[in-house]
């Protein structure tokens, strides 16, 4: 079925210019996001990425700070327990939303990504997995049924950014791989509430594994975490 065609707003294309910037990696955070480079990069002028930045900024994707203006934001130490633990508790609502949107195509893709992220894993590629993995979670989140789900998923994703885990701990990608098999088998097999709590106890590891690292990194730091 064709899918109808979605009018974007120069705003809306400078939101998502940004957006991909901050979930690819390509800007870090407290990196500046200024609106010249943005008007360059698509073409359009400053007031539309003004009122982008404005909207990102709001959701907690940019901080605007004084006398720097805006500049990628990233969660505090204190916080990622809560963040992964809303990564689980809303990516288990969309697979359960989403259930009858797991055809055979979605579950090829989920495959073909499976099969691409184990040649990552095997070559030690942290960069090409961190793409794999965002690829992988969004095959999971977006359906028509779970659109508030993946917006909110969006968004935290945007927070942890900072951490970049799988390049700060290369041995957590193998671990994040065999969970990805463990959630696709079980949408595959039909249980959605298995594959919904594989969501849950994905994103607590991923917690768990970071704060090792920052543990191991600065111990007096991490233990303020949660």
């Amino acid at each position: 079925m064709t899918q109808p065609h979605i009018y974007l707003s120069k705003a809306d294309l400078a939101r998502r210019h940004i957006e991909e910037l901050i979930i690819s990696r390509k800007v870090k955070p407290g990196d500046r996001i200024t609106t010249r480079e943005i008007s360059e990069a698509l073409g359009i002028s400053e007031t539309p990425i003004r009122e982008a930045i404005r909207s990102l900024a709001s959701e907690g994707w940019l901080e605007v700070q004084m006398h720097v203006g805006a500049v990628v934001a990233s969660a505090g130490r204190e916080q990622l327990r809560e963040i992964y633990a809303l990564r689980g508790l809303i990516g288990a609502l969309a697979i359960e939303l989403g259930a009858a949107s797991y055809g055979p195509k979605r579950l090829a893709e989920i495959d073909a990504n499976i099969e691409a992220a184990t040649e990552a894993v095997a070559a030690q590629d942290a960069a090409r997995y961190i793409q794999l993995n965002h690829e992988f979670h969004t095959l999971l989140y977006d359906t028509p049924h779970s659109q508030w789900s993946l917006r909110m998923l969006m968004n935290l994703s945007a927070l942890t950014s900072v951490h970049s885990g799988f390049k700060m701990i290369t041995g957590r990608m193998a671990d994040s791989l065999s969970e990805h098999k463990a959630i696709r088998d079980a949408i595959r097999a039909g249980a959605f509430e298995a594959a919904a709590a594989l969501v849950k106890l994905h994103e607590r590891a991923a917690y768990e594994a970071i704060t090792r690292d920052l543990e191991s990194d600065d111990p007096a730091r991490a233990r303020n975490v949660g």
